[in-house]
């Protein structure tokens, strides 16, 4: 199985869908994973996986942020589409 590091700078969409898959309301202080890069510094992470790979995405202020905003995005886009399919209900039910 492949291990990747990810900055928060770098991720993709379908990692962002991972991250926000696994952490609904946020990561918890048990889901951070800490280890030593190639440079000795600490680095905190949290893990996503895929069926070939293992993301370690790393933590950070931005990160947060990021993963609200691609939810708020997602539940936006969905609330104006049942808005939407809401009122065509109502016209219908009028209708008979």
């Amino acid at each position: 199985m492949k291990r990747v590091i990810v900055d928060y700078a770098k991720l993709t969409s379908d990692i962002l869908d991972l991250l926000v898959e696994k952490f609904p309301t946020g990561y918890a202080y048990k889901d951070i994973i800490t280890f030593k890069n190639a440079k000795g510094e600490a680095v905190r992470a949290v893990e996503v996986r895929t069926e070939d790979t293992v993301y370690l995405v790393k933590i950070s202020l931005k990160l947060e942020e990021t993963m609200e905003d691609y939810d708020a995005d997602e539940d936006n886009f969905d609330d104006a589409y049942d808005d939407d399919f809401e009122g065509v209900a109502e016209d219908e039910a009028y209708d008979s």
